[in-house]
């Protein structure tokens, strides 16, 4: 009799099992590789969502996004492992329940030490609905941010996205004057041969099951955003 499993295990080409912060029965949290996108664009190529059978872990169909995280951002990114789980994030998500902070190292940075960015914001170009822009008339987007550091002409912040617009992290610092350090779209830097996006979903909190503590993961920092949080005070 053979002892092989009905849901074989497939290859983990782009070794995501190593990446997991979370699992259980419900969820799974992943810590996104920068430069990875999570769906089919107009470019096609490799996307996490080709690559998320190898999480099923003895389920009969892998987990699938709860929410999205732009393709040259790394980390925390949930996943929900059955259509329960996922109706219950999306619900969370819609709802606001979710805690997301994220690190970012802008160009040169803000004067306050705390505060709010509160920008409506809209497409810049129909056909290209990533691409944002501030509008008074758009979607009210607010953020909230908190400087842990700073460096020469660098800012180390911590960021919380209240509204989860497209982009509006990227947008918000670049309209306020410090664009994220790497951003190609919205800052400073080169097409091509830049310093990377220097933005991480640092953690994640999710009060999941109100019988059982919150949900927590946190993303350590990718190799190529290390050196600009160590010249902001990063001790690693």
């Amino acid at each position: 009799m053979s002892s092989a499993s009905p849901h074989p295990v497939p290859d983990d080409p782009l070794g995501l099992i190593p990446r997991l912060l979370h699992r259980d029965a419900s969820v799974l949290i992943l810590n996104k590789p920068a430069g990875l996108p999570v769906h089919k664009g107009p470019g096609g190529g490799v996307t996490l969502s080709d690559q998320l059978d190898v999480l099923r872990f003895g389920l009969p169909r892998a987990p699938e996004l709860a929410h999205r995280l732009d393709k040259d951002t790394a980390g925390c990114l949930v996943l929900g492992r059955h259509r329960r789980a996922l109706e219950r994030l999306g619900q969370m998500f819609k709802r606001g329940e979710v805690t997301k902070t994220y690190w970012a190292v802008v160009e040169g940075g803000p004067t306050e030490e705390a505060g709010e960015i509160a920008m409506a914001m809209s497409p810049r170009d129909p056909k290209r609905g990533w691409w944002m822009k501030a509008d008074p008339k758009g979607q009210p987007a607010l953020t909230r941010f908190r400087v842990l550091g700073r460096g020469e002409r660098l800012a180390w912040l911590a960021l919380e996205p209240v509204t989860g617009r497209t982009h509006q992290l990227r947008l918000h610092c670049a309209e306020s004057g410090f664009p994220i350090l790497g951003d190609t779209i919205y800052g400073s830097a080169p097409r091509h041969n830049g310093p990377g996006l220097h933005l991480l979903a640092r953690s994640v909190v999710l009060p999941f099951d109100p019988k059982r503590p919150a949900i927590t993961a946190e993303a350590p920092p990718p190799p190529a955003m290390t050196q600009a949080l160590v010249c902001c005070g990063w001790a690693g």
